[in-house]
């Protein structure tokens, strides 16, 4: 790699890059950029994190140490009368889909954004967090401009948004919700940003902040108490590491879930020489709907109850389970052999590279007060609990389908990634791997080329797919779900690529308004 080339990081927001980048030219590595950029997205979209809600963060060091942080959110200590608890449903409309979510301050589960964000930098980063907060703060209170994308996500939030007082001032203008070209500032997040630079984490998980959040949660209904902020935990796990192709995948291990579905997914598809077909052809996306399709039903069988077990992955990748799926992939292909969150991917010139998904679910609709910082719905989750509401396991971390990911050839990053979209997640990832590995595609245009999602016998295609003539013949009879633009209900692979040549290249996934700083 050319010694010049300071690195690259691909974010949901030209101004999340911007503060990454701007950690690389001050001479900071990878997890300095990327923990500059997570605290500037909690501004520049916060519709999609928060410093309430969690995520993972996929490192691989300059000295190749492989390092999954989890800091993804908490079940609380205990539970409360299900009719003591705020907790009431609220449709989000994508325009051609409608999802429902919980919120109320008993959908809030503990929150480890800060945590992680601390600890990440604590380990691995180089400069003060003064210098890190820096572009987060000038961002709150100078303001940013409002873009489509975010507009868009302000109006499909809007019966969160507008719930919570604190929260809809900020989001509003004269009684209506901001439009592109408005102006969004947080003056309190910036100075609880200055609060958590003086004091560190102990200012959020035990000081006033905690107190206030759990007054509110113990007298209007939620289930979080000062126990549960005090013993919260970041867990620095192994990444789960498998083959796909000659190259090292490296992703989120267990108990979350989308890490290891992925990999099922990729195992399946080695079972066919996918570059033999023609991209987008109703073969090839009979081939993607399968893969998706079976690995749903190698999850249905057993894997959530197993989840927490320490050989769950071993057990779901082996060859002997995966040959019953493989076996019916291969009959399908008539062949001889044979996924609201944000994303950010950096790679640094010393051979860093950091790949971050954080998310703060659709938000509770609750604010702490004069912190600026909302708090995440993620009790409220449906696809996080498919047990049902009020019944989750105390004090547990809660599986996530958030995957950040890393493609490695010989040892070294050359494709970090990763994506908001709930159960889109992992199907998104899916794609834009198979895109750059089997069909050889650049960068810009495996990031943006149309997408599949098949889930319960529905099938949703992006628009530059040609929709078959004879439904019944794709796949298995499902529904068929035309949609007249790309959009973030397919994800949001922001993706950086270290080419063999040693140049740094990216792309921002056009669906939620990506963008790619190059440092030079």
């Amino acid at each position: 790699m050319p010694a010049k080339t300071r690195g690259a990081i691909a974010a949901g927001h030209p101004k999340t890059a911007e503060a990454g980048a701007e950690m690389l030219r001050l001479g900071g590595n990878a997890f300095d950029a990327a923990a500059a950029a997570m605290l500037a997205s909690c501004v520049t979209e916060p519709t999609l994190t928060s410093l309430g809600g969690g995520g993972f963060l996929l490192a691989h060091t300059a000295e190749r140490q492989n390092i999954l942080f989890d800091f993804f959110t908490q079940t609380p200590r205990q539970r409360r009368p299900v009719e003591a608890v705020e907790f009431y449903p609220v449709l989000v409309d994508f325009g051609t889909a409608v999802q429902e979510f919980h919120i109320g301050l008993g959908a809030i589960a503990v929150p480890g954004t800060v945590a992680g964000l601390f600890q990440m930098h604590r380990r691995l980063g180089r400069l003060p967090m003064s210098a890190v907060a820096e572009p987060a703060l000038h961002y709150a209170t100078a303001g940013v401009e409002i873009g489509d994308f975010q507009a868009y996500c302000f109006q499909i939030l809007r019966p969160i948004l507008l719930t919570c007082p604190e929260m809809g001032q900020l989001c509003t203008r004269e009684g209506e919700l901001l439009q592109p070209g408005d102006r969004f500032y947080n003056p309190d997040l910036a100075e609880t940003i200055r609060l958590l630079v003086q004091e560190g984490p102990q200012a959020f998980y035990e000081g006033e902040i905690a107190h206030a959040l759990v007054k509110d949660s113990q007298t209007r209904g939620g289930y979080l108490s000062l126990e549960d902020l005090r013993q919260y935990r970041v867990i620095e796990r192994s990444p789960l590491m498998t083959r796909y192709r000659g190259t090292t995948l490296v992703t989120n291990p267990p108990p979350s879930s989308g890490g290891c579905l992925i990999a099922f997914a990729l195992a399946l598809l080695s079972q066919v020489e996918v570059a033999g077909y023609e991209f987008g052809s109703e073969a090839h996306l009979t081939l993607l709907a399968d893969a998706m399709r079976l690995t749903n039903l190698a999850r249905a069988d057993g894997y959530d109850s197993r989840i927490n077990q320490p050989d769950v992955a071993e057990r779901f990748l082996a060859e002997a389970h995966l040959h019953r799926y493989a076996q019916q992939l291969l009959q399908t292909a008539g062949v001889n052999k044979w996924g609201s969150t944000t994303h950010f991917s950096v790679i640094d010139g010393e051979g860093n590279a950091a790949s971050i998904t954080a998310s703060n679910g659709e938000g509770s609709g609750y604010t702490i007060p004069g912190t600026g910082i909302m708090l995440n719905n993620m009790l409220g989750e449906a696809d996080l609990h498919p047990g049902g509401f009020h019944q989750w396991p105390l004090d547990a971390r809660i599986s996530s389908m958030m995957a950040p990911t890393m493609v490695l050839a010989a040892g070294m990053p050359e494709l970090v990634l990763g994506s908001g979209g709930s159960n889109r997640i992992r199907t998104a990832i899916l794609q834009v791997i198979s895109n750059v590995i089997d069909f050889q595609m650049p960068i810009e245009q495996a990031v943006n080329s149309p997408r599949i999602h098949w889930e319960a016998d529905v099938m949703n295609l992006e628009p530059g797919f040609e929709i078959p003539k004879v439904h019944t013949q794709f796949p298995w009879n499902s529904e068929i779900v035309p949609w007249e633009h790309l959009n973030m209900f397919f994800g949001g692979v922001h993706t950086v690529l270290a080419n063999p040549d040693g140049r740094l290249t990216g792309a921002g996934d056009r669906r939620r308004s990506g963008f790619v700083a190059l440092v030079e």
